[in-house]
Protein backbone atom coordinates (compact mmCIF):
# COMPACT_ATOMS: atom_id res chain seq x y z
CA UNK A 1 0.00 0.00 0.00
CA UNK A 2 1.67 3.19 -1.21
CA UNK A 3 -0.55 5.67 0.60
CA UNK A 4 -0.96 5.60 4.38
CA UNK A 5 -4.30 4.97 6.00
CA UNK A 6 -5.91 7.86 7.84
CA UNK A 7 -5.25 8.06 11.55
CA UNK A 8 -8.12 7.55 13.99
CA UNK A 9 -9.04 11.23 14.30
CA UNK A 10 -9.05 11.88 10.54
CA UNK A 11 -11.00 8.68 9.92
CA UNK A 12 -13.73 9.70 12.38
CA UNK A 13 -13.79 13.21 10.87
CA UNK A 14 -14.34 11.64 7.46
CA UNK A 15 -17.08 9.45 8.92
CA UNK A 16 -18.85 12.53 10.32
CA UNK A 17 -18.61 14.26 6.95
CA UNK A 18 -20.12 11.22 5.21
CA UNK A 19 -22.95 11.21 7.77
CA UNK A 20 -23.74 14.84 6.97
CA UNK A 21 -23.06 14.96 3.23
CA UNK A 22 -23.11 11.35 2.09
CA UNK A 23 -20.34 9.51 0.25
CA UNK A 24 -19.33 11.91 -2.51
CA UNK A 25 -16.76 9.60 -4.14
CA UNK A 26 -17.69 5.92 -4.43
CA UNK A 27 -15.22 3.16 -3.59
CA UNK A 28 -13.50 2.08 -6.80
CA UNK A 29 -12.99 -1.61 -7.63
CA UNK A 30 -11.13 -3.26 -10.46
CA UNK A 31 -12.77 -5.90 -12.63
CA UNK A 32 -11.92 -8.66 -10.14
CA UNK A 33 -13.46 -6.75 -7.21
CA UNK A 34 -10.19 -5.59 -5.66
CA UNK A 35 -10.36 -2.16 -4.03
CA UNK A 36 -8.02 0.16 -5.91
CA UNK A 37 -9.24 3.44 -4.41
CA UNK A 38 -11.31 4.21 -1.33
CA UNK A 39 -10.10 2.05 1.55
CA UNK A 40 -10.34 4.96 3.96
CA UNK A 41 -13.79 5.92 2.64
CA UNK A 42 -14.96 2.33 3.11
CA UNK A 43 -13.77 2.29 6.74
CA UNK A 44 -15.39 5.67 7.36
CA UNK A 45 -18.69 4.34 5.98
CA UNK A 46 -18.49 1.42 8.38
CA UNK A 47 -17.94 3.83 11.30
CA UNK A 48 -20.80 6.07 10.11
CA UNK A 49 -22.97 2.99 9.49
CA UNK A 50 -23.59 4.19 5.94
CA UNK A 51 -23.88 1.74 3.06
CA UNK A 52 -21.03 2.63 0.66
CA UNK A 53 -21.48 2.97 -3.06
CA UNK A 54 -19.12 1.26 -5.52
CA UNK A 55 -17.97 1.75 -9.05
CA UNK A 56 -15.78 -0.42 -11.27
CA UNK A 57 -12.75 0.87 -13.10
CA UNK A 58 -12.83 -0.43 -16.68
CA UNK A 59 -9.42 0.80 -17.86
CA UNK A 60 -6.17 -1.12 -18.32
CA UNK A 61 -4.10 0.63 -15.63
CA UNK A 62 -5.81 0.23 -12.25
CA UNK A 63 -2.63 0.94 -10.28
CA UNK A 64 -1.99 4.08 -12.27
CA UNK A 65 -5.58 5.17 -11.73
CA UNK A 66 -5.28 4.66 -7.95
CA UNK A 67 -2.01 6.59 -7.89
CA UNK A 68 -3.43 9.47 -9.91
CA UNK A 69 -6.63 9.63 -7.83
CA UNK A 70 -4.75 9.78 -4.53
CA UNK A 71 -2.23 12.32 -5.73
CA UNK A 72 -4.90 14.69 -7.00
CA UNK A 73 -7.01 14.23 -3.87
CA UNK A 74 -4.16 14.78 -1.41
CA UNK A 75 -1.92 17.80 -1.06
CA UNK A 76 1.42 16.00 -1.30
CA UNK A 77 4.88 17.55 -1.15
CA UNK A 78 7.69 16.77 -3.59
CA UNK A 79 9.32 14.68 -0.86
CA UNK A 80 6.19 12.57 -0.40
CA UNK A 81 5.86 12.07 -4.16
CA UNK A 82 9.53 11.08 -4.43
CA UNK A 83 9.12 8.55 -1.63
CA UNK A 84 6.02 7.12 -3.27
CA UNK A 85 8.02 6.75 -6.51
CA UNK A 86 10.87 4.95 -4.73
CA UNK A 87 8.47 2.63 -2.95
CA UNK A 88 6.43 1.93 -6.09
CA UNK A 89 9.50 1.17 -8.22
CA UNK A 90 12.16 -0.32 -5.90
CA UNK A 91 15.64 -0.88 -7.30
CA UNK A 92 17.13 -4.34 -7.59
CA UNK A 93 20.68 -3.02 -7.24
CA UNK A 94 21.59 -3.91 -10.83
CA UNK A 95 21.49 -1.03 -13.23
CA UNK A 96 18.82 0.76 -11.21
CA UNK A 97 15.94 -1.15 -12.79
CA UNK A 98 12.72 -1.85 -10.88
CA UNK A 99 12.27 -5.23 -9.29
CA UNK A 100 9.19 -6.79 -7.78
CA UNK A 101 11.44 -8.65 -5.35
CA UNK A 102 11.58 -5.73 -2.91
CA UNK A 103 8.89 -3.52 -1.46
CA UNK A 104 5.86 -2.69 -3.61
CA UNK A 105 5.54 -4.22 -7.06
CA UNK A 106 6.26 -1.75 -9.90
CA UNK A 107 3.15 0.04 -11.04
CA UNK A 108 2.03 -1.61 -14.25
CA UNK A 109 5.67 -2.06 -15.34
CA UNK A 110 6.59 1.61 -14.93
CA UNK A 111 10.16 2.59 -14.17
CA UNK A 112 11.04 5.11 -11.51
CA UNK A 113 12.09 7.48 -14.31
CA UNK A 114 8.70 7.37 -16.02
CA UNK A 115 6.81 7.57 -12.72
CA UNK A 116 8.87 10.51 -11.42
CA UNK A 117 8.24 12.33 -14.71
CA UNK A 118 4.54 11.59 -14.38
CA UNK A 119 4.46 12.93 -10.83
CA UNK A 120 6.62 15.95 -11.61
CA UNK A 121 9.51 15.22 -9.24
CA UNK A 122 13.19 15.36 -10.13
CA UNK A 123 15.41 12.29 -10.33
CA UNK A 124 17.69 13.82 -7.70
CA UNK A 125 14.92 13.93 -5.12
CA UNK A 126 13.86 10.42 -6.05
CA UNK A 127 17.49 9.34 -5.60
CA UNK A 128 17.40 10.68 -2.04
CA UNK A 129 14.19 8.74 -1.47
CA UNK A 130 15.92 5.54 -2.60
CA UNK A 131 18.65 6.14 0.00
CA UNK A 132 15.93 6.36 2.65
CA UNK A 133 14.25 3.21 1.31
CA UNK A 134 17.52 1.28 1.51
CA UNK A 135 19.11 2.64 4.68
CA UNK A 136 16.21 3.96 6.80
CA UNK A 137 13.19 1.85 5.75
CA UNK A 138 11.37 2.62 9.00
CA UNK A 139 11.10 6.25 7.84
CA UNK A 140 9.44 5.48 4.49
CA UNK A 141 5.94 5.48 5.99
CA UNK A 142 6.47 8.70 8.00
CA UNK A 143 7.79 10.48 4.90
CA UNK A 144 4.81 9.41 2.80
CA UNK A 145 2.37 10.39 5.55
CA UNK A 146 4.09 13.76 5.98
CA UNK A 147 5.10 13.11 9.60
CA UNK A 148 8.77 13.32 8.60
CA UNK A 149 10.31 15.43 5.85
CA UNK A 150 12.34 13.71 3.14
CA UNK A 151 15.40 15.87 3.88
CA UNK A 152 15.36 14.84 7.53
CA UNK A 153 14.92 11.17 6.63
CA UNK A 154 17.67 11.43 4.01
CA UNK A 155 20.14 12.82 6.57
CA UNK A 156 19.42 9.91 8.91
CA UNK A 157 19.68 7.41 6.05
CA UNK A 158 23.07 8.87 5.06
CA UNK A 159 24.31 8.40 8.62
CA UNK A 160 23.06 4.81 8.63
CA UNK A 161 24.72 4.19 5.28
CA UNK A 162 28.04 5.59 6.49
CA UNK A 163 27.89 3.43 9.62
CA UNK A 164 27.06 0.34 7.58
CA UNK A 165 29.89 1.01 5.14
CA UNK A 166 32.30 1.62 8.01
CA UNK A 167 31.24 -1.63 9.69
CA UNK A 168 31.65 -3.56 6.44
CA UNK A 169 35.13 -2.16 5.92
CA UNK A 170 36.12 -2.93 9.51
CA UNK A 171 34.78 -6.48 9.26
CA UNK A 172 36.63 -7.05 5.98
CA UNK A 173 39.85 -5.80 7.55
CA UNK A 174 39.29 -7.97 10.62
CA UNK A 175 38.77 -11.01 8.37
CA UNK A 176 42.14 -10.34 6.74
CA UNK A 177 43.91 -9.97 10.08
CA UNK A 178 42.05 -12.50 12.22
CA UNK A 179 39.48 -14.72 10.44
CA UNK A 180 38.55 -16.46 13.70
CA UNK A 181 37.40 -13.21 15.32
CA UNK A 182 35.58 -12.17 12.13
CA UNK A 183 33.65 -15.46 12.19
CA UNK A 184 32.64 -14.82 15.80
CA UNK A 185 31.27 -11.40 14.80
CA UNK A 186 29.25 -12.91 11.94
CA UNK A 187 27.92 -15.64 14.27
CA UNK A 188 26.92 -13.02 16.84
CA UNK A 189 29.28 -14.30 19.54
CA UNK A 190 31.17 -10.98 19.54
CA UNK A 191 30.33 -7.42 18.62
CA UNK A 192 32.57 -5.73 16.07
CA UNK A 193 33.91 -3.42 18.78
CA UNK A 194 34.51 -6.37 21.11
CA UNK A 195 36.31 -8.28 18.37
CA UNK A 196 38.64 -5.35 17.70
CA UNK A 197 39.33 -5.04 21.44
CA UNK A 198 40.25 -8.73 21.48
CA UNK A 199 42.37 -8.22 18.39
CA UNK A 200 44.25 -5.38 20.10
CA UNK A 201 44.89 -7.57 23.16
CA UNK A 202 46.20 -10.35 20.95
CA UNK A 203 48.54 -7.95 19.15
CA UNK A 204 49.90 -6.64 22.44
CA UNK A 205 50.39 -10.17 23.77
CA UNK A 206 52.21 -11.13 20.58
CA UNK A 207 54.49 -8.10 20.98
CA UNK A 208 55.23 -9.08 24.58
CA UNK A 209 56.10 -12.64 23.60
CA UNK A 210 58.34 -11.44 20.77
CA UNK A 211 60.18 -9.10 23.15
CA UNK A 212 60.75 -11.93 25.65
CA UNK A 213 61.91 -14.36 22.94
CA UNK A 214 64.26 -11.78 21.41
CA UNK A 215 65.87 -10.95 24.74
CA UNK A 216 66.30 -14.65 25.58
CA UNK A 217 67.99 -15.48 22.27
CA UNK A 218 70.13 -12.31 22.47
CA UNK A 219 71.40 -13.52 25.86
CA UNK A 220 72.01 -17.16 24.83
CA UNK A 221 73.08 -17.42 21.20
CA UNK A 222 75.84 -14.75 20.83
CA UNK A 223 77.89 -16.05 23.84
CA UNK A 224 77.57 -19.59 22.50
CA UNK A 225 78.79 -18.46 19.09
CA UNK A 226 81.73 -16.65 20.68
CA UNK A 227 82.74 -19.87 22.48
CA UNK A 228 83.32 -21.66 19.17
CA UNK A 229 87.03 -22.53 18.61
CA UNK A 230 88.03 -21.73 22.18
CA UNK A 231 88.82 -23.99 25.13
CA UNK A 232 85.61 -22.91 26.89
CA UNK A 233 83.90 -26.27 26.44
CA UNK A 234 86.93 -28.24 27.67
CA UNK A 235 87.08 -26.16 30.82
CA UNK A 236 83.48 -26.76 31.81
CA UNK A 237 83.34 -28.07 35.43
CA UNK A 238 79.93 -29.30 36.77
CA UNK A 239 81.05 -28.48 40.33
CA UNK A 240 80.97 -24.79 39.49
CA UNK A 241 77.54 -24.91 37.79
CA UNK A 242 75.20 -22.17 39.06
CA UNK A 243 72.17 -24.27 38.17
CA UNK A 244 71.49 -27.73 36.87
CA UNK A 245 74.72 -29.12 35.35
CA UNK A 246 74.84 -29.40 31.54
CA UNK A 247 74.57 -32.98 30.25
CA UNK A 248 74.93 -34.59 26.83
CA UNK A 249 71.11 -34.61 26.68
CA UNK A 250 71.07 -30.86 27.29
CA UNK A 251 73.64 -30.40 24.50
CA UNK A 252 71.51 -32.55 22.14
CA UNK A 253 68.45 -30.43 22.87
CA UNK A 254 70.52 -27.27 22.34
CA UNK A 255 71.75 -28.55 18.96
CA UNK A 256 68.16 -29.35 17.95
CA UNK A 257 67.11 -25.86 19.04
CA UNK A 258 69.89 -24.28 16.96
CA UNK A 259 68.88 -26.38 13.94
CA UNK A 260 65.27 -25.21 14.34
CA UNK A 261 66.50 -21.64 14.76
CA UNK A 262 68.53 -21.88 11.54
CA UNK A 263 65.50 -23.20 9.66
CA UNK A 264 63.32 -20.32 10.88
CA UNK A 265 65.98 -17.77 9.94
CA UNK A 266 66.06 -19.22 6.41
CA UNK A 267 62.26 -19.15 6.13
CA UNK A 268 62.20 -15.52 7.28
CA UNK A 269 65.20 -14.68 5.08
CA UNK A 270 67.04 -13.15 8.02
CA UNK A 271 70.84 -12.57 7.78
Amino acid sequence: MLFPELDEDDLHALAEDIKENGLLHPVVLDRSGRIIDGRNRLKACEIAEIEPSYTTYEGDDPDGYALSANIHRRNLTKGQLAMITAKACPLNGQGGRPSSGQGERPLNGQTSRSLSRRLGVSRGIVGNAYIVLQHAPDLVGPVISGATGLNEAYAIAQENKAKANSAEVQLARLREEDPELADQVVEGALTLAGAWAERTERIEEDKRQRRVATRLLDELVPPLAQARGTRTFSRYDPTFASGTPITRETIAHAMTALTEMDQVWQERDLP
